[in-house]
């Protein structure tokens, strides 16, 4: 629908609206639009993939009350600047930065702000936080605008309520951001796919995207494993992103959103049709994460029902493993690091899975083994404890120390005491591993954050907090056995270093100095049970994924130390270690189970009669018979079978 050379007279035109769609009579619609927004007003722009939200990035009035309009507290807004030296002046920008913030792609890029002019932009548009998202003008309309606004950086933020989808549709707009914006920018040429904007950085001399969406999607990737029939990977529920799998392409879909929300959740069913139109794919196979509550499961299995596709589930942690594989053109068995806030565990403690997110695995496509963890602890208020970190410091510090009274300053006694009763009573409080929840429970320990108003604050803070202190020491932590047994997974014991984090807040050690000391210590537990895991494996390659490495000490830091231990290390860097590239994942290990499947149906058709060994314990004849029928059932054929022994 692109129209690159148009008529300026009947061609596309701009058209400036009240919050209730009443036309204003302008000469200029642009000029008339800029001047609002350099008044204090809050401006709606229609772009490519849907409205912005735009206000002076340098008006701590006009920033505060976007915030409070569009409900979102504290999540850091971007901003757009007319050109690369504006973004010289108010962050540092390397030549990858650079070459990435002019890139035809047009992302956010997170930049380091500068001391002193980085104050220009006020602090309210990023609180505490030391990096800014900057984006150059990437339309017609955004270089227009922004010659007119000159070297004044607007807050270019998505077109929408806290946690609802981008509005794309003029009518949807007014509906939407009518109560927040003062003035509407729009255009007469239909938006036919909400597309937000993509995020990225640079970390450790490479690409990390953040975002894949507006410029970089649906470019293709190589898949190292051809998918043998036409295949969908549904992704996970948060960050959801869908991939269509044909031959040795991966096709992966435009950020769309956490899909709790009705309207992501129907978008992202539109967008799985229009893609397998745009592309001709009709899917043989889909592949979806084990998390039977997750909207994308439940897609898949009433799909699967409806259309006779075979369907495969996929671990979440094995399916960021295999992604970050698949972006780098691995197929050898590796070491996977994998480090988020939650993942549907294959283990059940007490008759329910466990909750993963701090998990060492070894294995390959095709499968995998649980080689080691962080220590089980209890997630008191299940979803809740995510947005409130105390309830993990609370969970913790009674692991650890039996006693969480360091809280009670800050705490009411009341929720402690309920917390501590779900923890001891086993009520709303599953068992979890999660790296991503610890982040939360030091933060909450160390004073830095017992509430967040956004997914990963505490963690993001913690981060910012330690970025710039020298290491000087690391805690304690002792790797266990879970039983006695050589199969047994490791157990990363956190005990010992949370009593010693304990100690440094009792003796008023700064948080910052907690921060760093606290990274420090999970870069050597890494090295430490990476190198535990090559002795007994003999595995020497390592892949980082999952969102806890979208942590940049942690990513830079892992790298080198592992590195320098003489493993070949593998990192994310065309699609994000978060859940945005968890379809990537999928579409491989499903590839690579789907071949085996049809190796072995091959197999299976080339014997006229197959014989299955008797064994001296008559069930294990029958488990290698069920399991024999099975596959051939699986491969269309007829079955027979005749008893020959007593």
């Amino acid at each position: 629908h692109a129209q690159p050379t148009a008529c300026p007279i009947c061609g596309p035109q701009l058209q400036v609206v009240t919050p209730s769609g009443e036309s204003i009579r302008s000469v200029d619609p642009l000029a008339h639009f800029v001047t609002a927004v350099r008044a204090g007003q809050i401006g709606a722009l229609k772009g490519l993939g849907g409205y912005h939200l735009v206000c002076d990035a340098t008006s701590r009035t006009a920033v505060a009350e976007l915030r409070r309009r569009k409900q979102r507290e504290e999540m850091p807004f971007a901003i757009m600047v007319r050109s690369t030296e504006v973004a010289h002046q108010l962050c540092v920008v390397s030549p990858q930065e650079l070459s990435l913030l002019e890139s035809r792609q047009r992302p956010i890029v997170l930049l380091r702000r500068r001391h002193g002019m980085g104050s220009k932009v006020c602090d309210a548009v990023a609180p505490r936080n030391p990096y800014l998202g900057i984006m150059l003008p990437y339309t017609p309309t955004h270089h227009l605008l922004m010659e007119l606004a000159g070297d004044l950086p607007l807050v270019m933020t998505s077109g929408n309520r806290s946690h609802e989808p981008i509005a794309y549709s003029d009518g949807d707009a007014l509906q939407r951001l009518g109560p927040i914006a003062d003035v509407i920018l729009r255009h007469n040429r239909a938006i036919h796919v909400r597309c937000d904007d993509s995020v990225t950085r640079v970390v450790a001399g490479g690409e990390l995207p953040v975002r894949r969406s507006r410029g970089y999607a649906p470019q293709p990737l190589k898949l190292p494993i051809a998918c043998p029939v036409p295949m969908l990977a549904v992704g996970g529920q948060f960050k959801g992103v869908f991939a269509l799998g044909n031959h040795s392409q991966a096709f992966l879909s435009h950020h769309i959103g956490d899909l709790d929300q009705l309207e992501a959740a129907l978008q992202f069913e539109r967008d799985i049709a229009l893609y397998e139109e745009m592309f001709a794919i009709r899917p043989k196979v889909i592949v979806h994460d084990l998390h039977p509550e997750y909207l994308s499961t439940i897609y898949a299995a009433e799909r699967s029902d409806r259309g006779d596709m075979l369907r495969i589930g996929v671990q979440h942690h094995h399916a960021h493993m295999a992604s970050c594989m698949a972006e780098n053109g691995l197929n050898e068995p590796v070491i996977g690091v994998t480090f988020d806030g939650t993942g549907y565990g294959v283990d059940t403690t007490l008759g329910e899975p466990t909750i993963w997110g701090g998990e060492f695995l070894t294995g390959d496509y095709e499968q995998f083994e649980r080689a080691a963890h962080f220590r089980n602890v209890a997630l008191p208020g299940g979803d809740k404890a995510v947005r409130e970190p105390w309830r993990m410091a609370a969970a913790h510090l009674l692991d650890a120390l039996g006693d969480a009274s360091l809280l009670r300053d800050r705490i009411s006694a009341t929720a402690l005491r309920i917390a501590q009763r779900m923890i001891s009573q086993q009520l709303n409080a599953p068992l979890t591993s999660s790296v991503g929840r610890l982040f939360d429970a030091v933060a909450s320990i160390a004073g830095v954050r017992d509430f967040v108003t956004y997914e990963g604050q505490a963690a993001v803070e913690l981060e910012w907090l330690a970025i710039d202190v020298p290491t000087d020491r690391e805690y304690p932590f002792e790797v266990v056995s879970a039983r006695d047994t050589a199969e047994s997974p490791l157990v990363i014991d956190t005990r010992p270093m949370i009593r010693a984090i304990v100690k440094d807040v009792e003796s008023r050690t700064s948080s910052a100095r907690i921060a760093r000391r606290f990274h420090s210590t999970l870069v050597s537990i890494i090295a430490h049970t990476c190198q535990h895991l090559r002795d007994t494996s003999g595995l020497n390659a390592v892949v980082l994924s999952g969102g806890v490495f979208m942590n940049t000490i942690l990513a830079t830091e892992v790298f080198a130390r592992l590195t320098a231990c003489g493993f070949r290390v593998y990192r994310h860097h065309r699609v994000p270690p978060n859940d945005g590239g968890l379809c990537l994942g999928q579409l491989s290990v499903g590839a690579a189970r789907l071949q085996t499947r049809i190796a072995t149906s091959q197999k299976l058709q080339s014997a006229a009669t197959l014989t299955i060994p008797e064994s001296r314990n008559p069930l294990t004849t029958m488990e290698q018979g069920k399991t024999t029928c099975a596959s051939a059932f699986q491969a269309g054929l007829r079955i027979r079978t005749k008893k020959t022994t007593s």
